[in-house]
């Protein structure tokens, strides 16, 4: 049974784990394979509300294996707080949760790291960390010398481990402290992740070679994106990216699992553009429009309740990481949030320095400088939440999601008209957005 794939489209927030938790009957195992404590996904399931960060957003499901790969970074006391909040609501996370030995861990100098240095990048380099320490990690990954796996936590060479990476760590960021003190202990340490370990311990496997076994039985897999493509660290508006692969392409990376096993992604992006801390964002609205479309998509943070960033579609954006991604189809979703306004904007083009391009430019400067080619569009002006089906959207509605469609050229598979499993429009395959009905 091929992969399936979930993968945001645009800078994050795009609800990616409604449609996992959607998407998660019939699948054997789903697979969070990037990022870590900064990504935050929300399920909703009638009046009860899950906020996820690490743990994949398929684990209210019984009967389903819940892996973090290799290519997450985790924060132990993170972790354990989402286990035990889960476990007091009632969901059994026992036989449903695995997390990779490979994986690195998150440990406190890495967030002493993001503090120093987001002091002293401040002001408009300023990449908007959510100081939990994820860059630290990754840099620490791939520099090998400072790195602790969650495997390392359970040898006993651990101790040893801690106090000399806290000694350097100490030396190099003294300098960087106002009075020169760093406060960071490795006894502390050593006893705070040892506790981790002993409650962790059960939950630690190899990831990777649960997968390539399941591969190999043509189980069902269903691998959960975190953050969204423009903000992939190699593919994104660097350097206002995040430290791992957030398009499709980081999925073997992170998981072991070969891309040639991969049948199907499914992007997942808004009716509208919203992007959380630093960085260009070429149809951002700061005027009430914008603030309209904050209030009404409660555009917060899950993982730091800071305000999004809000602003029109941007089909050049999309189309690029649609081919990035390499998106078979389109989840649309947040359509109910636009159902006040009388007219939409789309962003069809740039220009950038007086040409007309329909490409998304590689460099930060020259995103910086592109001015977005709207065409305009009339709304629907009624509300769509109870819409279940294509026939109950409004004529405007259905002609705004074929023309996104159209200018991204893919289909569009799914439609969200709010947070609920049940405000979800399946489109079939043969089955057109715009019919004789619309002019």
């Amino acid at each position: 049974m091929p992969g399936l794939c979930v993968i945001g489209l645009q800078w994050g927030d795009e609800a990616k784990g409604k449609l996992v938790d959607w998407l998660a009957e019939g699948h054997d195992l789903i697979v969070r394979y990037q990022g870590g404590a900064n990504a935050g996904h929300t399920v909703v399931v009638g009046d009860e509300v899950y906020k996820l960060h690490l743990i994949p957003s398929g684990i209210v499901h019984p009967g389903i294996l819940n892996l973090v790969s290799a290519g997450v970074v985790i924060h132990p006391k993170t972790m354990l707080g989402e286990m035990d909040s889960l476990l007091e609501r009632g969901v059994n996370i026992a036989d449903r949760l695995k997390f990779s030995g490979r994986a690195h861990c998150v440990m406190p100098w890495h967030i002493k790291e993001d503090e120093i240095w987001n002091k002293v990048n401040s002001g408009d380099d300023n990449i908007g960390t959510t100081m939990r320490g994820i860059g630290p990690c990754y840099r620490d990954k791939v520099g090998r010398s400072f790195a602790i796996r969650m495997s390392d936590l359970l040898q006993p060479e651990l101790e040893q481990q801690i106090r000399r990476i806290t000694k350097y760590k100490i030396k190099s960021l003294a300098p960087f402290c106002d009075d020169g003190q760093v406060d960071l202990d490795a006894a502390k340490i050593t006893e705070e992740y040892l506790g981790y370990a002993e409650r962790l311990r059960p939950y630690i496997a190899d990831t990777t070679r649960i997968l390539l076994d399941a591969v190999d039985q043509d189980k069902g897999i269903l691998f959960e994106g975190a953050q969204g493509s423009l903000l992939d660290v190699d593919f994104g508006t660097y350097p206002f990216v995040t430290s791992s692969n957030s398009s499709g392409v980081g999925v073997s990376s992170g998981t072991g699992v070969p891309g040639n096993w991969i049948g199907k992604t499914i992007g997942v992006a808004k009716c509208y553009s919203t992007r959380v801390g630093g960085g260009p964002f070429p149809t951002e609205l700061h005027d009430e429009t914008g603030e309209h479309i904050r209030v009404q998509g409660n555009e917060f943070g899950t993982t730091t309740g800071r305000p999004r960033r809000c602003g029109w579609f941007d089909a050049v954006a999309v189309r690029y990481t649609c081919r990035l991604s390499g998106a078979d189809s389109i989840c649309l979703t947040m359509l109910d949030v636009l159902s006040q306004l009388s007219e939409i904007h789309v962003c069809v083009a740039y220009e950038l320095d007086g040409q007309r391009i329909e490409h998304f430019p590689e460099n930060v400067s020259d995103i910086r400088r592109i001015k977005p080619i709207y065409e305009t569009l009339p709304g629907w002006e009624q509300d769509i939440t109870t819409a279940r089906k294509l026939e109950d959207l409004p004529v405007n509605a259905r002609a705004y999601a074929a023309r996104l469609s159209e200018l991204c050229q893919r289909p569009i598979e799914f439609i969200s008209v709010g947070p609920d499993r049940v405000q979800t429009i399946v489109l079939n395959p043969d089955e057109s957005l715009l019919d004789s009905s619309v002019v």
